[in-house]
């Protein structure tokens, strides 16, 4: 019997409405028992000091490249899932851009078989929508949805074809599994470097405008409501595109969103300007899909994710080898590398008073599990909370620990971060997968 006991931690599990001072521990890779001085009860256990430290819930990504199969010099799955690790992601739910994509029950098994034998944490893969992500025909989802696969999505080519939408949406209801859409209308995108907007004429790059994304969320959500379908908005960037999920959901209609670390703290003017003002940078680190946007979408993101308008804080994970990166603004890759970043970029919003700690726990936990309904039919009941019985996935954080990014120095494969030289307060201290400790720190003290 493997026994952990975490002693005297902030316990805050939002779905269960917990914040107190507690023990929490965990048996055989279950939660056994939270409450006052429980680890003393145990006799043998592996023990770790939470004093002073806050003790969650591990949190779940919906939204992350992992590269593997057949961009392993991007990131592996052994890679990605560390870097997971030390973000204090427990679960992570894997894009099916591949090589070959996760189109059929075989690539998708391949994948759960490499992620036995070298993943760091738990991997959900999500199969494509169309076959090769092409946009021209629709994967097989009942076969997908037989190999374990928990969402379909063709990532970053979205579905144009509103006619093909429709009966993706329709299928997807036969199987329980949601549609994950980026969109923007690759129409309006064409060759759109960035956001549409003074940056962009600054440097004399092309834009991609608001529009493209708030267009295609519109059509997206008048077809779920057609459908009575599941659909999913990723990596929402606009103050249009909340303003129509807000309408939507008041509706009724089943429609959910996540937003990354990046579009709530970061702006356009990253690209250009970075941290300093005093020149032009045409920084590839900060060129993403969609791309940061306006203070204005900023705002209504924030107010979209502390009303619960947005159910989960997602990364969108995506990591670049340095030649895809380090050359002309216009060729280099789409991306940020942010599992390692997620918490601490995250809680600017919570030492500007913008969110609570305890909202944006549940954003990285109880939030995206039921937003995709994770813990059910899996034998992952309770993912995303510590009660009894639950899977034993915990994250201790430290939220005023100041530490400076530094790229080099992440478990990722992927080095692409606007955000190296820059402070962040609030940091993983350990992360439990699983009852087992697959990240420490020296603040997350043995006992």
């Amino acid at each position: 019997m493997t026994t952990i006991a975490i002693h005297n931690g902030r316990v805050i599990d939002p779905a269960l409405g917990r914040d107190s001072i507690a023990d929490v521990v965990i048996v055989d890779g279950r939660v056994a028992r939270v409450g006052p001085n429980e680890g003393d009860m145990v006799v043998e256990a592996e023990r770790i000091d939470a004093t002073g430290l806050v003790v969650a819930p591990g949190f779940v990504d919906l939204h992350v490249h992992l590269r593997e199969p057949g961009f392993e010099y991007k990131e592996t799955i052994a890679t990605g899932t560390l870097a997971a690790a030390r973000g204090g992601f427990t679960t992570v739910c894997a894009m099916p851009n591949t090589m070959p994509p996760l189109d059929s029950r075989a690539a998708v098994e391949s994948v759960l078989r490499e992620a036995e034998a070298s993943a760091h944490v738990r991997v959900l893969p999500i199969g494509c929508i169309t076959h090769g992500r092409a946009g021209k025909e629709l994967a097989p989802a009942g076969e997908l949805a037989g190999a374990g696969v928990v969402a379909l999505s063709d990532d970053g080519d979205a579905v144009a074809d509103p006619s093909l939408m429709r009966h993706a949406l329709e299928y997807s209801t036969r199987f329980g599994l949601p549609i994950a859409q980026h969109c923007e209308d690759p129409r309006l995108v064409g060759d759109g470097q960035m956001h549409e907007g003074w940056v962009a004429t600054r440097l004399g790059l092309r834009g991609r405008p608001a529009s493209a994304e708030e267009t295609m969320v519109a059509r997206d959500i008048a077809l779920a409501e057609l459908t009575g379908a599941h659909l999913h908005i990723c990596h929402i960037s606009t103050a249009g595109s909340v303003a129509l999920v807000r309408a939507a959901r008041e509706r009724g209609t089943h429609v959910t969103a996540e937003v990354t670390p990046h579009h709530l703290t970061l702006t356009h003017e990253e690209v250009a300007f970075g941290r300093d003002y005093r020149q032009l940078l045409y920084d590839t680190n900060a060129k993403v899909n969609p791309p940061l946007r306006e203070e204005s979408d900023i705002e209504a993101l924030v107010a979209a994710l502390r009303d619960g308008v947005i159910d989960a804080i997602a990364t969108d994970h995506a990591p670049h080898a340095t030649m895809d990166k380090d050359i002309e603004f216009d060729l280099a890759s789409p991306g940020i590398s942010g599992l390692e970043t997620a918490f601490g970029l995250s809680m600017r919003l919570v030492h500007s008073g913008d969110i609570d700690l305890a909202a944006l726990i549940e954003r990285l936990t109880a939030g995206p599990v039921r937003a995709w309904g994770l813990d059910r039919g899996r034998g992952l009941e309770g993912l995303g909370t510590l009660a009894p019985g639950a899977v034993g996935d915990v994250t201790l954080l430290d939220p005023d620990a100041e530490w400076v990014v530094e790229p080099s120095g992440f478990a990722s494969s992927g080095k692409n971060t606007p955000l190296a030289g820059t402070t962040l307060r609030g940091r993983v201290a350990a992360t439990v997968y699983g009852g087992a400790i697959v990240y420490q720190t020296e603040r997350a003290a043995a006992l």
